[in-house]
């Protein structure tokens, strides 16, 4: 694609009128911009579309989310799928999330398909809830999670309740592709969508009492509050627990299923509880990142919490803190919160005598096995699935022919979907099951870190790390490639029987006598043909004699390539240290490819 022409191409389609033409004509001189914008078009990855905001091919506009509803409409249409059980459409706090939601709705109800559009920003996972709670065919989420503020997103489900993926997706994309972006759209104006019954708006029932029609926040309250595994004389309620949602979708949805659950000193961070498309507070709003829990932090220390707990701006996410000894606070990350919550519901479905005989829980490839010991400790079986949410849950329709009951499922990057209503990272769930933990563990005169290190003198004390290069654009981009073109050359010499010794790698080659960054690759796995029951991705493996292991793979959603690194010993500085060093020798070798 010539970015330059494609860059004249909009100035000509673009009304005079238009804002994004003026956006356009003021960077006609910034030749790095006008590539940033067009080198590309914006396509379907992990999660959908994503993007910066803005005009231009590569870019989340009008234009590209009307293009991709038209092409979805097209695909519905042309296929053997009932319309009329409607598409749901959700959206979240961020800049232009209503305007697309609306456009999206008016796009499918002008090309005759139903749609159930949500009257205001609602939490992730309650769409991915209301996808199979109406017995829909499919669903569309307007949000960029975890990213800036400049960015939004447009994420796909399909019947399953899960993001699409396989056949409907490549399905999907390729009607997509058949457009122009330019190519107009069959659309109906959302107030007379409305009133020919194309588009029914869900009820606000959110602290409100519903007039009529469809509350399914009641529905999906509902949900949560049965996930409940201890009844109230079993927990201290009055456990004092920080949460923020980040000026996200999470605020009204969590707080009031921590008062229907009758925690008592459950308090919300008030700079972070109104929606700010901005995060003025907080910038980049990324649970992941302890520097979000600041404000929660100070909260905390104010308050006495045990627990502080935050989600991202569409509440799929949750990460959580706990009293460090020390007056602070420390990041739990996401194979921890995995464990600990997997144990807290298997030790409880043990002792309640209603864990299932044939329980199954899903990880991705790159999450560690902290909780698949725990799992084979109670005789639950691990399967494993590519990253990402769509592939951990698009397994559970499979699982569940072959006879198994979900149990649990979750990745490192801090999401878990703890029940098999909600098919998608569960924040709201997730942040409602931990804060019963600490309630359960404070009636016994337990803390969350108590627990945490019963369960590394049980199991080992594991240990990861991740590290994320981050390389932005057309050059950024050829980087990634050029870095997983010299790994997986490392991973065919392995394949092929041969060994790795990252020790003389990038710029440790001159001391490679030194012992401490001796690590053999004795097997490498590369995904790009697929691995036993997992599909082709551009994932490789590499695992050490010791049972450590390391995993390279660029971003879905975003510029980077990242690296995921575990180990297990019997001591925590032992596994800190392999970490530690390991990272230090494998960082070395990528950044020498330039």
């Amino acid at each position: 694609m010539n970015a330059k022409v494609r860059y004249e191409y909009w100035l000509d389609k673009l009304p005079e009128d238009s804002p994004m033409r003026k956006e356009l004509e003021d960077i006609r001189r910034n030749e790095a911009e006008i590539t940033d914008r067009f080198y590309q078009e914006i396509v379907f990855g992990t999660a959908g579309l994503r993007g910066v905001c803005g005009a231009g091919d590569n870019r989340m506009n009008v234009y590209t989310v009307g293009r991709a509803t038209q092409g979805i409409a097209d695909y519905i249409n042309a296929s053997q799928e009932d319309r009329d059980a409607g598409v749901v459409i959700g959206y979240d706090c961020r800049y232009h999330s209503q305007e697309f939601s609306e456009l999206a709705a008016e796009i499918l109800a002008g090309n005759g398909i139903k749609v159930y559009l949500f009257p205001a920003m609602r939490p992730t996972p309650e769409l991915a809830f209301a996808i199979r709670r109406l017995h829909a065919l499919s669903g569309i989420n307007m949000t960029a999670s975890h990213n800036p503020k400049e960015y939004n997103g447009y994420k796909v489900y399909w019947k399953d309740g899960a993001q699409i993926s396989g056949a409907i997706s490549d399905g999907m994309q390729a009607c997509i592709m058949r457009l122009d972006l330019f190519d107009p759209v069959r659309k109906i104006p959302l107030a007379d969508a409305v009133a020919q019954g194309l588009v029914t708006m869900l009820e606000d029932g959110l602290e409100a009492m519903p007039a009529q029609g469809i509350d399914m926040d009641r529905q999906y309250l509902d949900y949560v509050a049965g996930m409940r595994l201890r009844p109230d004389e079993e927990l201290d309620l009055g456990v004092p627990v920080v949460y923020t949602p980040l000026n996200g979708a999470g605020s009204i949805p969590m707080r009031q299923a921590a008062a229907e659950r009758h925690f008592a000193n459950f308090r919300l961070v008030p700079e972070q509880q109104e929606p700010d498309p901005e995060f003025a507070t907080v910038g980049y709003p990324n649970p992941e990142d302890p520097k979000v829990f600041a404000l929660a932090e100070k909260l905390g220390r104010e308050t006495g919490a045990e627990l502080l707990i935050a989600t991202d701006p569409d509440s799929d996410r949750m990460a959580v803190e706990i009293p460090d000894g020390r007056g602070g606070y420390l990041p739990l990350n996401g194979n921890q919160t995995g464990a600990l919550l997997i144990y807290y519901r298997a030790m409880s479905e043990k002792e309640k005598g209603t864990l299932p005989d044939k329980a199954c829980m899903i990880k991705s490839i790159v999450t560690g096995d902290f909780g698949r010991a725990i799992c084979e400790d109670y005789g639950i079986d691990v399967y494993e699935a590519l990253t990402g949410f769509k592939n951990i849950c698009g397994r559970i329709p499979e699982l569940t022919e072959r006879g198994y009951t979900y149990f649990f499922g979750y990745e490192e990057s801090i999401g878990c979907a703890p029940g098999e209503a909600v098919r998608d990272k569960d924040g709201i769930a997730a942040g409602m099951l931990i804060s019963e933990m600490a309630a359960y563990y404070r009636k016994r005169g337990k803390t969350i870190a108590d627990v945490l290190e019963e369960l590394y003198q049980r199991y080992g004390y594991y240990a990861e790390k991740q590290v994320s290069f981050v390389l932005k654009g057309q050059e950024g981009a050829a980087r990634i490639a050029r870095v997983m073109d010299a790994f997986r050359k490392i991973a065919n010499e392995c394949r092929a029987g041969g060994t790795y010794d990252f020790a003389g790698a990038g710029d440790h080659a001159a001391t490679a006598e030194d012992e401490s960054l001796h690590f053999e690759v004795t097997r490498a796995i590369d995904f790009a043909d697929g691995y036993q029951d997992i599909p082709a991705s551009n994932v490789l493996k590499y695992i050490l004699g010791d049972g450590t292991w390391f995993a390279v793979r660029p971003s879905g959603t975003e510029p980077k390539i990242k690296f995921y690194y575990y180990t297990r010993a019997k001591e925590s500085h032992q596994s800190q240290e392999i970490i530690d060093r390991l990272s230090t020798a494998v960082s070395a070798l990528a950044e020498s490819v330039q």
